[in-house]
């Protein structure tokens, strides 16, 4: 009910184009990605650390 549509997004990105302009878009878009890259890396680490060193091997077996 609530969802967005392609005429949202499109009005969306035309208010962002505005604001930032056409030079910022690439430096925005490059911060995002990298912080997300971090996010996964950082979450991927605390799985390894919960599963300790004697699960590792112990998941490679089943």
């Amino acid at each position: 009910m609530f969802g967005i549509g392609m005429p949202e997004l499109i009005i969306i990105l035309v208010i962002i184009l505005i604001i930032f302009g056409a030079g910022k878009l690439p430096e925005i878009g490059s911060g995002i990605g990298k912080a997300i890259k971090n996010f996964k890396g950082a979450s991927e680490d605390e799985e390894k650390k919960e599963k300790g060193p004697d699960k590792i091997g112990e998941d490679k077996k089943s």
